[in-house]
């Protein structure tokens, strides 16, 4: 684990929107995909407006399920990426042309959805990025083990901070 490569500032930024596509959402709920369901619930429990992305799924969780972000109308704010990296780079190309300004890549363990061409592909399309991390770590109150989970990275020094915006006079 390196130094944070996102900022607090992005995570607010990212929470102010309301309309959500959860992109590359599994059609099932499993041992291994609980939490994307649990994350995917959570979010509409907060008065977010989410909507899955999936090729292969009709609806999940009673919520029709999209093939494409474009498909999205009107389009999402942001879109929260539970992709494999395998497909990241196509979903941030997708989410450019649907105008979604905020992405966030999914990372609970290992790679997530994290690309480093994606997230330069996001920077340099003036995309607010938040490259890893787990949302619950974030969503207050953190609770269970999300909650020593963020401990761990506080104490590690891996926990984004704010960060301070220059006013010009």
């Amino acid at each position: 684990m390196g130094k944070p490569n996102v900022s607090l500032n992005a995570i607010d930024n990212f929470f102010a929107q309301k309309r959500i596509a959860f992109v590359g959402m599994p059609r099932e709920r499993s041992r291994e995909t609980s939490l994307l369901f649990d994350l995917l619930e959570e979010f509409s429990r907060r008065g977010y407006d989410v909507m899955p992305v999936n090729p292969k799924a009709a609806e999940i969780l009673g919520r029709r399920c999209f093939s494409r972000v474009q498909d999205i109308q009107p389009a999402p704010d942001a879109a929260l990426l539970l992709t494999s990296p395998a497909v990241t780079n196509t979903v941030v190309r997708d989410c450019t042309e649907a105008g979604i300004k905020y992405i966030w890549m999914y990372r609970g363990g290992g790679q997530g959805a994290v690309t480093p061409e994606a997230v330069e592909f996001c920077r340099s399309h003036g995309m607010e990025v938040i490259p890893g991390q787990c949302p619950f770590m974030f969503l207050q109150p953190v609770r269970s083990f999300h909650r020593f989970h963020r401990f761990l990275f506080k104490i590690m020094g891996n926990y984004p901070k704010h960060t301070k915006v220059a006013q010009i006079f």
